[in-house]
């Protein structure tokens, strides 16, 4: 059964003007689409076909680079636009606000971390908020379109929130001002969304 592309939750331009309208009609029409046909194309008539996305990442061959770079981005690019809603951001609560405090001292460190990891990821690649069983939380980036599903990459566990830094997710808007674009990533970020993930999988 192949893959579908799912839908958003939002309008194009409802995240304006922390992210603009045409850079959405391109990344989610033209790189999305992309990834999901490719990946169906990848899998099928192997035995990968009628698989979850999550099986597939979390058994993958890592030479296989269709599926990798594919089912890598079909994946997190579905996060992507599922963590964030139009008049968003703020602070998380809850479970997993007291997760972050944890493990980072404060939200502030939190954020700060994460950016990190999304500012210094060189070239293309995501930054990750990532949680393991018994709850425990921590940051991390990945290459391309790898994610910390896949065999020894990143930091394990299952990513809860992601943030895409290659450059066709902000150069029209910020050019080369990746900085710019992680901070107003903040101000789109669904925590509500974001906790009830936390909640499923610690």
């Amino acid at each position: 059964m192949a893959f579908e592309q799912p839908k958003l939750n939002y309008a194009f331009d409802a995240l304006e003007p922390h992210i603009d309208t045409k850079t959405m009609e391109i990344h989610y029409g033209k790189h999305h689409t992309g990834y999901t046909n490719k990946l169906n194309a990848a899998i099928e008539g192997t035995a990968l076909d009628g698989k979850t996305i999550e099986d597939i990442l979390t058994g993958l061959d890592m030479d296989n680079k269709a599926v990798r770079n594919n089912g890598g981005g079909f994946y997190n690019h579905n996060l992507f636009w599922e963590v964030m809603a139009p008049n968003a951001g703020g602070e998380p609560t809850g479970e997993l606000a007291e997760a972050i405090n944890a493990a980072f001292g404060s939200f502030e460190a939190f954020k700060d971390a994460f950016s990190n990891a999304a500012a210094t990821q060189f070239g293309s690649g995501w930054a990750w908020l990532c949680v393991h069983k018994g709850g425990k939380v921590d940051v991390c980036s990945t290459a391309n379109q790898d994610n910390p599903l896949m065999p020894g990459i990143g930091c394990g566990g299952t990513p809860i929130l992601g943030l895409d830094v290659w450059e066709h997710a902000y150069y029209l808007n910020y050019q080369n001002r990746r900085p710019d674009y992680i901070n107003a990533f903040f101000n789109v970020i669904n925590w509500e969304t974001v906790s009830k993930k936390y909640a499923e999988m610690k």
